[in-house]
């Protein structure tokens, strides 16, 4: 920690000031006399206060067998958009990770983590968005097993408003770092001012000689397009609104100056750029942003020569409202969305045609497979069945959506006995005059009957829908082709949310989920594909039909034995919950699949849902509605059945927020064969 104190001293000496220049909120402390009533969840190790005060630490040296410490803020009830400032330090192997755990809720949902070693203090700035729901922030510190590992937090901070916000009163800069170039950047002006800073008099806010703004400035440049870039925090949310700045900016010889947003792909989109070459004085700029996905927003300035003159910015603010009127107003594009379980959404076939796309539901057999939804519900299918012409077009077009928006469509197929797939579906992008403008996607594998994703991300200048088409030239050619489960979103299918606590696809791996090695004779397996024993299990997952799933192997077992798979111990709310899970249970000697709630207060485990014998070739839907108010585990145990027909499998589970949403989906207990029970005995 000998790096820890160094750079304390140096904090302390240049003066930390941020409690004197801005509004705190509570949860904010700086462990100078006290924790400020966070602490120490007793289920892990121990944060440690410094002997000499100033910052609170978790040190490999103190964490015994423990992995991890955890501190927990006093519960937090602040409704309105706030941002969270962390001064922090990790010594050696380790990190540090914020966690926001709202009241009524089975989880803590992580906002921010961090790993990287520094010699200093570095700034993070996390936003915490508006609710009306309690909660409390936890702090998760992990240092490696080993000497001189260390997690440090010096202080912590919470301000009213958005972490891009920022007038650079604060020597933290609000967390805006600058690309270090070695001829131009930005820097600090005002009260601590560099030579030359040229005729920047006056800080906007202050309007005296102790205000403080950030400037890049040409005098060291040295070659064609030196670039200073300046970035915000990264958003830890999607954000629409009117971004606000003042700047000065003077050009003797060219610069060019523009304001953009980047992503986490590191993908560049300029929203705004001045008219004017030269400013008299302060100009405010007032330009809109939409974010549908995490960004930082860049000042970026280019130089061309050293009597390039120079750029001043300062008084950076973020309102939720759009600064002007003409600017469309944020959509949802969740309108092309369709599972079509109560009809064709906003979707429609060409009327001069037959109708070919015809929304169905089947009952599976190993001929057919249910809908990707819940496995019984409605899908739509192309077929020469419901036409009277030898072969076909069908078009079905989806509704129209603004242009000069990158969009992500999702969606799902499944196909069966096409000879020649090349035409059997084909996706393409319309325009408003029903003009093809490109072919975004086409089949190319036809080997598996199995619902399988397609992810394409997209831009169109225009106007623009998507139709979905499917073309069959004779009747030995076709066969079926299905699709389901369509959603649009903003933004690019390579950035994701990320999942949510207790949500798992095991495609990265079995998501802390534990194997019961204790009364077990079994374990749950981790595959991906077709199970090895015929006339039983699942062709692909569910989550995209190439991924993973967990399922049991009959021929491993023995008749009776079972293998249970447990969450990671869950903290338990005041709230009912929904648990949301699929499962597949086919095969003539399938045996039960049961739900069960654990904790440690009682000897029994209860049960919640059950299933027994064959289900459906499908993967099917369950929801389980439950309630705990205490630290518990959800139990996912299998029982094989009396033959090697017996696979049973799980995949895609979620937790939300209860009541489940679909009462039809929701039996607690059903199923066939009551002979089970004496394997259950």
């Amino acid at each position: 920690m000998s790096s820890v104190c160094l750079t304390l001293q140096v904090l302390l000496l240049c003066g930390f000031l941020m409690a004197q220049q801005q509004q705190l909120l509570p949860g904010s402390c700086n462990f100078e006399l006290g924790t400020c009533g966070y602490t120490s969840d007793p289920e892990y190790g121990s944060w440690r206060m410094n002997e000499e005060g100033h910052l609170i630490t978790v040190d490999s040296a103190f964490l015994h067998d423990q992995e991890q410490a955890v501190l927990v803020s006093p519960v937090l009830d602040q409704q309105d958009w706030a941002c969270v400032r962390l001064v922090y330090q990790i010594t050696g192997l380790g990190s540090l990770h914020l966690h926001l755990r709202p009241d009524s809720d089975n989880f803590d949902y992580r906002l921010w983590t961090a790993n990287r070693t520094s010699d200093s203090w570095l700034i993070a700035s996390v936003d915490l968005p508006n609710t009306t729901i309690s909660y409390q922030i936890l702090l998760e510190g992990r240092a490696e097993r080993g000497s001189g590992n260390s997690v440090a937090i010096f202080e912590i901070h919470i301000v009213p408003g958005y972490c891009i916000e920022c007038n650079f009163e604060e020597h933290h800069l609000c967390g805006y770092s600058n690309s270090w170039n070695p001829n131009v950047n930005w820097y600090v002006g005002g009260s601590v001012a560099r030579e030359p800073e040229f005729n920047l008099l006056e800080n906007h806010a202050n309007y005296n000689l102790r205000g403080h703004y950030m400037y890049v400035d040409s005098v060291y440049a040295k070659h064609f397009q030196e670039v200073a870039k300046l970035s915000s925090p990264m958003t830890t949310v999607p954000m629409a609104g009117c971004l606000s700045f003042y700047y000065h900016r003077d050009q003797e010889r060219g610069n060019i100056f523009s304001v953009f947003t980047r992503d986490q792909l590191g993908h560049y989109e300029e929203i705004w750029r001045p008219e004017a070459y030269v400013t008299a004085g302060w100009t405010l700029v007032s330009v809109d942003i939409k974010v549908p996905y995490p960004s930082e927003v860049v000042f970026e300035v280019a130089f061309n020569s050293a009597r390039g003159g120079y750029v001043a910015i300062d008084d950076i603010s973020f309102s939720p409202e759009f600064c002007h009127t003409d600017t469309e107003p944020t959509f949802n594009p969740s309108i092309a969305n369709c599972d079509f379980e109560n009809g064709l959404c906003l979707y429609y076939q060409e009327r001069a045609e037959a109708k070919v796309w015809s929304r169905v539901s089947v009952k599976p057999n190993a001929y057919r497979i249910g809908d990707h939804t819940t496995g019984t519900g409605c899908f739509l299918l192309a077929n020469t069945r419901f036409t009277s012409m030898p072969g076909y077009v069908g078009r079905l077009h989806g509704p129209f959506l603004p242009g000069n928006h990158k969009y992500c469509l999702r969606f799902y197929y499944v196909i069966h006995g096409f000879r020649n797939a090349d035409n059997a579906l084909v996706l393409y992008i319309y325009d408003e005059n029903n003009v093809a403008q490109e072919k975004v996607w086409s089949l190319a594998d036809t080997s598996r009957a199995v619902w399988t994703e397609v992810e394409i991300t997209y831009i169109k200048p225009m106007l623009s829908k998507l139709v979905f088409v499917s073309i069959c030239k004779n009747f030995w050619e076709c066969g079926l082709v299905a699709i389901d489960d369509i959603t649009v979103s903003l933004g690019d299918c390579r950035i994701t949310a990320g999942s949510l606590p207790g949500q798992c696809n095991f495609d990265s791996g079995i998501c802390g989920y534990i194997q019961d090695k204790k009364g077990d004779k079994a374990d749950w397996l981790r595959v991906r594909g077709l199970t090895p024993t015929s006339y039983t299990g699942p062709r692909g997952d569910h989550t995209t039909g190439v991924g993973y799933f967990m399922y049991i192997e009959a021929s491993l077992m023995r008749p009776g034995h079972k293998a249970r798979l447990l969450t990671s111990e869950l903290r338990g709310s005041s709230s009912s919950q929904c648990l949301i899970f699929y499962y597949h249970m086919y095969g003539s000697g399938t045996g039960i699949l049961s739900v069960l709630l654990h904790h440690g207060s009682r000897e029994q485990d209860t049960l919640l849902w059950r299933r027994r014998g064959e289900q459906s070739i499908s993967w099917m839907r369950a929801m389980v509605d439950y309630h705990c108010d205490v630290r518990h585990q959800i139990i996912f145990e299998a029982i094989r059945g009396p033959s090697l027909r017996s696979d049973i499998a799980i995949d895609d589970i979620s937790f939300k927020r209860g009541p489940c949403d679909d009462p039809g989906d929701i039996t607690p207990y059903s199923g066939f064969s009551e002979y089970f029970n004496e394997i259950e005995n």
